[in-house]
């Protein structure tokens, strides 16, 4: 961990550097990219830059009272080499809860994506729920939420919806949303009044920087279509709509929610973008979940994570083995309950182990 972190302060004095470099400066979007980098790093590497000199500190305090004759600054030494000790032990513990969720946990940025799976028109109308759930989540964050492509269903459900986010602790809170999401109810249209279980599958993308995946256009493959709603009825007739296929990944995306051609192509290359840069961090992500004991949750959409059973009133998140009975109120965006049993969670197993400083 402690390579980690120097790498971490590393990297955010090499932004600072950059700051003040003319070339930079001279290039507004680069400037953009850097300014959140160095945004996002800045607590992190201000504590442990902190941690470094107290250390520093206890090693010459350490050593003051071990050599010195004088047993007023032996005494003195001692003193402070205990203050020095109680301060570094705090700022251990802050270190710890901020690589919660591990190297992109900083980002202010990320997109979900909802999926409706087993379960027909009422998963859908689940699908439906869950973006509702995180809209007024959002809200109450006041994280900014932008729609990017949806896939309606005549009876209001979602097939598909995608969405970005932007705000502070957006992916640190988000990313262990991904999974399987299954629903216990009777659905409207259930005439016998049984109980259905239903599935939906949320998958949340961080969003990278310019800097971070340079996409050119020889990179993937551009088509126009005309835009569709609801069971095929066109809802334009000009080719508006986007796809883009990825050559190297074979990843596609597609986007037809706006009017405009240009908009569409916009967002479509944002989750592109998104997409691809998921794709080559699961290596990344496989081999930190080697280093650790557990890992909460892989991002795997076919990992079923949580239930919403609506005739118990109970939510069961099934990777901490934590049963809520106050549905109504989670699925009114009132996430924090879960959320921070998560994150409590991975605290304790970082703390467990890195705990020790020496």
């Amino acid at each position: 961990m402690r390579k980690q972190l120097d790498e971490k302060l590393a990297r955010f004095n090499e932004l600072e550097r950059s700051l003040h470099d003319p070339e930079v400066l001279a290039n507004p979007a680069r400037m953009s990219a850097i300014l959140r980098e160095h945004g996002s790093l800045a607590k992190l590497a201000t504590r442990y830059r902190r941690f470094r000199q107290i250390s520093q500190q206890i090693l010459e305090a350490r050593e003051l009272a071990e050599e010195s004759a004088d047993p007023e600054l032996r005494e003195l030494a001692e003193s402070e080499l205990e203050q020095l000790r109680r301060e570094r032990e705090e700022l251990w513990d802050e270190l710890l809860a901020l690589t919660v969720g591990g190297d992109d946990a900083e980002r202010t940025r990320c997109i979900m994506e909802i999926r409706a799976g087993t379960g027909g028109e009422e998963a859908a109308l689940f699908a439906r729920d869950l973006f509702e759930m995180y809209r007024r989540y959002a809200e109450q964050k006041g994280w900014k939420l932008e729609i990017l492509e949806m896939n309606p269903t005549e009876l209001g459900g979602f097939k598909e919806i995608s969405f970005g986010l932007e705000g502070e602790e957006v992916f640190r809170r988000m990313q262990y949303e991904s999974g399987g999401h299954r629903v216990q109810r009777v659905p409207e249209t259930e005439a016998k009044g049984r109980i259905h279980t239903s599935l939906a599958t949320v998958a949340v993308l961080r969003e990278p920087d310019d800097i971070e995946i340079e996409l050119k256009p020889e990179d993937y493959r551009r088509d126009t279509y005309h835009a569709s709603g609801p069971g095929g009825q066109h809802v334009n007739k000009t080719s508006s709509a986007i796809r883009l296929t990825h050559y190297e990944t074979g990843i596609v995306v597609q986007c037809q929610d706006e009017k405009s051609q240009h908009k569409n192509f916009a967002k479509a290359l944002r989750v592109l973008k998104s997409r691809i840069y998921e794709h080559y961090q699961r290596t990344k992500d496989a081999q930190r979940a080697q280093e650790r004991r557990t890992l909460i949750g892989s991002g795997d959409r076919s990992q079923k994570i949580r239930t919403y059973n609506f005739p118990e009133n109970r939510v069961t998140d099934h990777r901490i083995n934590l049963t809520l009975y106050q549905l109504g109120n989670i699925l009114a965006g009132n996430l924090d309950p879960l959320i921070e049993a998560i994150l409590d969670h991975e605290r304790m197993e970082l703390r467990s182990t890195f705990g020790q400083l020496e």
